[in-house]
């Protein structure tokens, strides 16, 4: 097994075809497909199904593609660390976030310091975070919670009470506070299943002996927030998450005070990576001067 063919078979999965890999590795077409057929005639194995000009991962491929993954990142550190004395090159980074609120003020202390860095902000709730985080497809992610796995660099940014919220016509806007019970008995718009403000509200609720039961289910914080907004029922949301939105209602939960904690989180293996480092880093130092 030769580094070559390791790169080579790496390329075509991450791109998607041998001619995308050939552009990507400035090689040619058939010098790519000689050696991913070369690796897979040296170990008797099908990494590619091949139909007509689509390529599709093997079971093999897939198993073999996750460790070719950590392969070219830890590459990738090992040029980062040799060229340390060097300024920042014009990198990206990836955030995926289940709100993106928690990080707008690290986000400009970054920019302000490495405005060569492109970045990425994509929205997930806390499911699809940790699966982007997992599958390489981000670097960074924000979590609403802390997770338990040693898999995990982690910062812990907030930890704020869940508050349910209705638009200014609705029966309840006169009031400050109400009881899970009295949520129980409200048309709900929750969110997806995925989403750990469901997750922990439900729990909540659970101790108590009620069910939560939505009207409406809604993909996505925002889409919560327009369907209250509209009338359509009461959501709950992180307090910290409620922002200025003159169309809506905060009202407190009296009698259970359900804590979501907000971090930020990258897989430990690719913490050493210097673009994760640095954005780490200005992280600590907000946290710390705020």
């Amino acid at each position: 097994m030769r580094y070559v063919q390791l790169r080579a078979f790496h390329y075509v999965a991450i791109c998607g075809g041998f001619s995308r890999a050939a552009e990507a590795l400035c090689l040619t077409q058939p010098a790519i497909s000689d050696q991913v057929r070369k690796l897979e005639e040296e170990y008797d194995v099908i990494l590619f199904n091949r139909h007509k000009k689509q390529v599709s991962l093997t079971r093999a491929g897939q198993q073999l593609l996750e460790i070719t993954r950590r392969l070219f990142d830890v590459e990738k550190q090992a040029l980062e660390l040799l060229s340390e004395s060097r300024a920042l090159r014009a990198e990206s980074l990836r955030v995926v976030a289940d709100s993106a609120h928690h990080m707008l003020h690290i986000l400009g202390r970054f920019r302000e310091r490495y405005p060569g860095i492109a970045m990425v902000v994509s929205s997930g709730n806390s499911e699809e975070v940790i699966a982007q985080l997992y599958d390489y497809e981000a670097e960074v992610g924000i979590l609403g919670e802390v997770p338990e796995s040693r898999d995990f660099e982690v910062i812990k940014l907030s930890s704020t009470p869940l508050i349910a919220f209705t638009n200014h016509d609705h029966p309840l806007s006169g009031r400050k506070a109400i009881t899970l019970a009295e949520l129980a008995e409200q048309p709900l718009v929750l969110r997806e299943r995925g989403s750990k403000t469901r997750q922990s509200i439900e729990a909540a609720a659970r101790a108590q002996g009620l069910a939560l039961t939505p009207s409406i289910e809604a993909e996505g914080r925002e889409a919560v927030r327009e369907i209250v907004a509209t009338g359509g029922g009461v959501g709950v949301v992180s307090a910290a998450e409620f922002g200025q939105d003159p169309r809506l209602v905060p009202i407190r939960l009296s009698d259970s005070e359900v804590l979501m904690d907000e971090a930020l989180v990258c897989l430990r293996e690719r913490a050493a990576g210097k673009v994760i480092r640095a954005f780490f880093e200005t992280a600590r130092e907000v946290a710390a001067a705020g």
